[in-house]
């Protein structure tokens, strides 16, 4: 590979030159090659490993050199003697002559430096190498990964690090590779070779841990192996991407949405080093994208554009306040370098002047912006303020660009039927696809007319209090709203405002009734796709009212268990504003679709949000605020469980230990996060702890959580069991009141599952939630992810063990197989998909793995796949034959014709061939040649609009992909398994018949499947014996089917017949009554122009002619057709095919055809055959053999649990 001409000092150190002439050197790397070099060559290699990692990848390079300098330059490495070799041969031929013309040694150097850029820059501009794509050492690195660990281009290197390795007591120096899949890490000590690699996928645990030895260390386990690396330069950087890598590989397992690389991130606009990854960059810029969105509550797809320090003047104290910026594609952002000073956000679609002011000693560089509401704010203090204006603006000029298209949309009158969604259900940046003309005719009015539909928050339309009425809460109330009010005139109104301490204060003082609709939009970010997204709810009601699935059942079964206690779901119009706001949202987001406490949470919204806004409250809620809280498994949850557990133990140590052994933690978690304490508190209390949740986040609930546990530590110890323990807090929780609120009380149905003693005293829940800010209010949102992050490894990976179990438990009655071998296969099948996940395959991997679907059905594999687990599993895999045989097998385990199998199809195939009987075996393989071939028209997959449109016809929540439009639903399996379930035997007289294409094709197998077999030459010869018959018999069977066919040489017929019945103990019924061929449709019937005839296969020395025959000699003059279909490797040379007796034709015989019976039947004759079918399966050493084979990683590395260490 040529590279840029780098100056070299020492030529000869570490070096052997092999090849030179007066400009030029060709050198070897001491220690490359044959012989390794000595001492010398081994202490070379362990210095390439410890200090430069790009040494061992080009062990052959070319140096420039003219005669009178001292200085070399390096022009190019090669990694093999081929490479380097035409390299050497280029420049021979082509620059030597010319370079002797040159007088001057400047110009000569000039000269050389500038060609070899040229062919460099030639080669990127064939090769479509953008300018900013990875470093030379970089691609290096890249290169000797590959090479190394078996990686194939696919896996993308995302950085290395030197660091040791400890194996055992001995730390090993060496790189650590971190990849988009895998962690690997590669040491060469005096030759001794160290090697690592796991999946991202396999890792349970992933923790910088610090201990006396290892001050900085990383610790990475997996479910059978605890990993430690340490002696790092930069470990925060190191462990920050290997957490987000791990992350990533979790969202796999989760929700199946995988990492597709985001070549839409910005890049670092400051000169990266020479280490990093053009990858690297877009995952940091991923990461900082993602902590931006979380600290300014924005829309998911918004992706930070850069930051700056900078100073903003903050009227309302009269203060230039020091701290930053952040400009992103549709926002810009300012927090307070103490983040409890102020925060702001603009909106780009508020701005409407940007400008540079004057600047002056006082306020250097200042920036003025101005917003719709007649707000300015005033920037000072910018390092690079022209190139941020030129920025801003023409992130200015798209947004105006997008607001006008939406709004040319919004006023056409012409309905659009364009999809809404893209395939997982996420929102297209288009905008609403349905307009609706004026604002006075965007009314609800979309399920039945009769139903009254709510324009307003319900609980304006249900406040049980007479206007005139008047007490000190309602006194209270109005001081609320005016204490508000003052604060709006101060720090502005709507989303522009100033966000500061004493925002804080007065939503800790609870905000007031009539106010809450519009500050929780506002705090959570909601507004913003509100406002963004105008009409895509009515749209989204419009397509989903009267869709029927799983979603919408149970729906329907919750709607009346939502706050039944209040009036306002108490009759149609909000039981009907909450069926719309949650069919809407299962419908925008399949993969959530809806879960138990979302009909809660979306009723309490209800009552102080518009539809619409309550609707946006909801999206703002499972997708950002609590992320996959409300999925199939709730796992959201179950992650922020085990961060209470966690902080639980660092905050109230005294009771852990108690609550554990109760068992208590889990219990209460699951029930105060998933509804945000809206089910165990009282609804006026609960409705507090919202305003501060949306306002501060899942913090808030955490601290509540442990504040209510601390109250009641002392009750805590003195619990006998968790139904104790459970009551306890109970009546705690159903005692908190809120005094200021003016609603009526509601009867609470959670204080009936209390006992009936004294009650508890009262708790005030504006103490409540201030003592918790007081205890426990230095819990940081930072913190709680770091949490979130270590307890997501535990619980996917606990999730992914419970659905190795429930699929083994499900099938393990059905096969022969131990559990513990099912356990290993499901691994290895797991591996082979996740493998293609990775790196390709010939189908869509989403639509292999579906999280939501029945444990048996969550993986699945192609026929790809499948072909790399027939050859290391199946007995009759044989070689370079394999493949035809394993797409037979394939298409015979596909029941429901998807092109995918799931584990229990892979398990039955595989247990006839290791557990089945001699008929087991043998029906399966007759099974596999009676299926018609395959068209390219059916092998290819419809087309992604046409899955598209089936998807948004039929909705299903249990699915999170786009389903292919042949593909059952849920139900279809329930009867497939129950039937399955059902012991029934075969008949196998009802088994199609095999034609004579179809035999001639199980012949081939025959032959493929013995070709390496210990007994081969006898397997051959009875499998001649065996055909012989067959073909017979199917010529004998032929004149019983066809009457006018000729009957001549009655005698010869009659002893065939009697050989072919004798072969079975029904055979005459069988030769008198066979059916016509009609049950079997050949894709290709049309008969062939070609000529074939009836033959028998001999195998006798007898018979051999004095010419030297290949593999099969053809009987028949003028026909070759056979002898093509035939065709077959490594068959004996004594075995010929010889002329039969009975008549021939010139086409493949339609009317030619065998029965399985005479199958079996004629198989039976032959005791070599039946040895062969019979032979007992090592299942345990195929399996042991197949994980060996996937470590090392021979042609494709794709094993489960493949942690190598390897030392010489």
């Amino acid at each position: 590979m040529w590279v840029n001409p780098e100056d070299v000092l020492l030529a000869g150190a570490l070096w052997i030159t092999e090849r030179a002439n007066p400009y030029f050197i060709l050198q070897k790397r001491k220690g490359h090659g044959d012989g390794g070099g000595g001492l010398a060559g081994l202490l070379v290699g362990t210095l390439d490993v410890v200090l430069d990692s790009s040494a061992r990848v080009a062990p052959y390079r070319i140096l420039y050199q003219t005669p009178d300098s001292l200085v070399y330059w390096i022009i190019a490495h090669g990694t093999s003697r081929k490479e380097i070799t035409e390299h050497w041969e280029w420049l021979e031929h082509n620059l030597l002559q010319t370079l002797s013309i040159f007088e001057n040694e400047n110009d000569i150097t000039t000269f050389v430096k500038g060609k070899v850029q040229g062919i460099i820059a030639e080669y990127n501009k064939n090769h479509d190498v953008k300018e900013d794509d990875d470093t030379d050492k970089f691609k290096e690195a890249i290169a000797k990964f590959r090479k190394l660990f078996g990686m194939p281009e696919e896996e993308k290197l995302v950085n290395y690090y030197s660091c040791s390795y400890w194996k055992g007591k001995v730390p090993r120096q060496g790189w650590l590779y971190l990849s988009i899949n895998h962690l690997c890490f590669y040491s060469y000590l005096l030759g001794k070779e160290a090697k690592l690699v796991v999946r991202w996928a396999d890792i349970t645990q992933l923790e910088k841990s610090a201990t006396l030895l290892l001050p900085d260390a990383i610790k990475v386990s997996t479910r059978t192996n605890e990993h430690v690396f340490s002696v790092f330069l930069n470990i925060n950087e190191t462990f920050k991407l290997a957490e987000q890598l791990a992350n990533i590989a979790m969202r796999q397992l989760l929700d199946n949405k995988g990492f597709e690389q985001d070549r839409s991130l910005p890049k670092l606009k400051r000169k990266s080093p020479k280490k990093v990854s053009a990858l690297k960059r877009d995952l940091d810029a991923r990461a900082k994208s993602e902590r931006y969105r979380a600290l300014f509550r924005l829309p998911k797809d918004e992706k930070l554009d850069g930051h700056t320090d900078c100073t903003l003047w903050t009227p309302f104290n009269k203060m230039h306040i020091l701290g930053q910026m952040f400009v992103s594609t549709n926002y810009i952002c300012f927090t307070g370098k103490e983040e409890c000073l102020c925060s702001l956000i603009i909106p780009l679609r508020e701005v409407t002047i940007v400008e540079k002011a004057d600047s002056s000693n006082v306020l250097p560089s200042p920036l003025s912006i101005s917003t719709k509401n007649h707000m300015t704010f005033l920037f000072a203090n910018l390092k690079d303020r022209d190139f941020l204006v030129q920025r801003i603006s023409d992130f200015l000029q798209q947004t105006t660009s997008k607001s006008y298209i939406e709004r040319e949309l919004t006023g056409s009158l012409n309905s659009s039927d364009d999809e809404v969604y893209s395939q997982q259900g996420s929102l297209l940046s288009s905008s609403p696809q349905r307009s609706l003309g004026s604002e006075s005719e965007r009314q609800f009015n979309l399920n039945d007319n009769s139903v009254p539909t709510a324009t307003q928050a319900l609980m304006t339309m249900y406040r049980q209090r007479s206007p005139e009425e008047f007490n000190p809460k309602l006194a209270k109330e109005f001081l609320k709203e005016q204490a508000w009010k003052n604060h709006f005139t101060e720090y502005g109104q709507g989303v522009c405002m100033y966000r500061t301490e004493k925002t804080k204060e007065l939503v800790l003082k609870g905000i007031p009734e009539n106010m809450r609709g519009e500050l929780w939009l506002l705090f959570s970010g909601a507004i913003n796709e509100m406002d963004t997204h105008p009409g895509y709810y009515e749209d989204l009601v419009e397509k989903s009212m009267g869709k029927y699935n799983l979603a919408t059942e149970e729906i329907e079964r919750d709607l009346h268990r939502s706050l039944p206690e209040h009036p306002a779901f108490q009759n149609e119009m909000g039981i009907a504003a909450l069926r719309r706001v949650l069919t809407a949202y299962a419908f925008r987001n399949p993969n959530i679709g809806y879960c138990q406490a979302m009909n809660i949470v979306t009723s309490v919204l209800l009552l102080y949000a518009k539809e619409e806004e309550a609707f946006w409250l909801l999206v703002a809620l499972c997708e950002r605020m609590l992320p996959d809280y409300y999925n199939t498994r709730v796992v959201g949850a179950l992650v922020d469980q085990g961060v209470f557990e966690e902080l639980a133990r660092e905050y109230v140590p005294q009771l852990y230990d108690c609550m554990q052994d109760l068992g208590v933690i889990s219990t209460i978690s699951l029930s105060w996060f998933l509804t945000l304490f809206l089910s165990v508190m009282p609804f006026e209390s609960a409705v507090v702890v919202v305003d501060c949740f949306f306002y501060e986040g899942i913090k808030v609930i955490f601290q509540l959580a442990l504040s209510v546990l601390h109250a009641n530590i002392h009750q805590l110890l003195g619990c006998k069991d968790d139904g104790e323990a459970m009551t306890v807090l109970g009546r705690y929780l159903d005692s908190v009141t809120n005094k200021d609120s003016t609603l009526p009380p509601i009867h609470h149905l959670h204080s009936l599952l209390t006992d009936n003693g004294d009650p508890h005293p009262e708790v005030d829940i504006f103490k409540l939630v201030r003592s918790s800010y007081e205890k426990f209010g230095s819990i940081r949102a930072d913190v709680i992810e770091q949490m979130r992050f270590k307890q997501r490894l535990r619980v996917i990976q606990t999730i992914e063990d419970t659905t190795k179990r429930n699929v083994v438990r499900t099938i393990v009655t059905e096969t022969a197989f131990t559990i513990d071998e099912l356990e290993e296969l499901y691994v290895l099948f797991k591996a082979e998909h996740l493998t293609s996940f990775y790196w390709g395959g010939s189908s869509n991997p989403t639509e292999r793995h579906d999280p939501s679907l029945p444990y048996l059905e969550q993986y699945r594999i192609d026929v790809e796949q499948f072909k790399g687990l027939f050859v290391l599993l199946f007995p009759w895999a044989n070689g370079a034959h394999s493949d035809p045989l394993a797409m037979r097998f394939f298409r015979l385990l596909d029941q429901n014709g998807d092109a995918l199998i799931n584990f229990r199809e892979f398990i039955n195939g595989l247990s006839v061939l290791c557990h089945g009987d001699l008929t087991e075996k043998l029906k399966l393989l007759y099974k596999m040649h009676v299926l018609p071939e395959i068209t390219h028209e059916q092998e290819e997959p419809d087309s992604a609009f046409e899955a598209t449109q089936y998807f948004f016809e039929d909705i299903t929540p249990e699915t999170s992909i786009v389903k292919k439009l042949h593909t059952p639903d849920y139900r279809h399996y329930l009867k497939l398994w129950n039937q399955e379930a059902k012991p029934k035997l075969e008949n196998t007289k009802e088994m199609p018949k095999l034609n004579q294409t179809q035999f001639i094709e199980l012949c081939k197998t025959l032959y493929s499947m013995f070709s390496e077999d210990i007994a081969e030459q006898e397997l051959y010869h009875a499998t001649a014996t065996v055909t012989s018959l067959l073909l017979e018999m199917g010529e004998v069977g032929k004149l019983f089917t066809c009457p006018g066919s000729n009957d001549h040489n009655q005698e010869s017929l009659e002893e065939s017949k009697t050989r072919l019945c004798g072969a079975a103990d029904k055979g005459d019924e069988d030769c008198e009554q066979l059916p016509p061929m009609q049950d079997i449709k050949l894709e290709d019937s049309s008969p062939k122009d070609t000529g074939t005839s009836s033959a028998m296969l001999i195998s006798d020395d007898e018979t051999k002619d004095d010419t030297s025959m290949s593999s099969y000699s053809v009987l028949s003059a003028g026909s070759h057709e056979l002898d093509e279909k035939l065709q077959c490797e490594d068959i004996a040379d004594d075995t010929v095919l010889v002329r039969s007796g009975l008549p021939h034709s010139t086409s493949i015989d339609k009317d030619w055809a065998i029965t399985f019976e005479q199958f079996l039947a004629s198989v039976l004759t032959e005791q070599a055959l039946v040895q062969y079918f019979e032979k007992p399966v090592d299942v345990a050493a195929r399996i042991i053999n197949a994980k060996n084979v996937r470590k090392v990683g021979r042609t494709l590395l794709s094993s489960s649990d493949y942690e190598i260490s390897l030392s010489g």
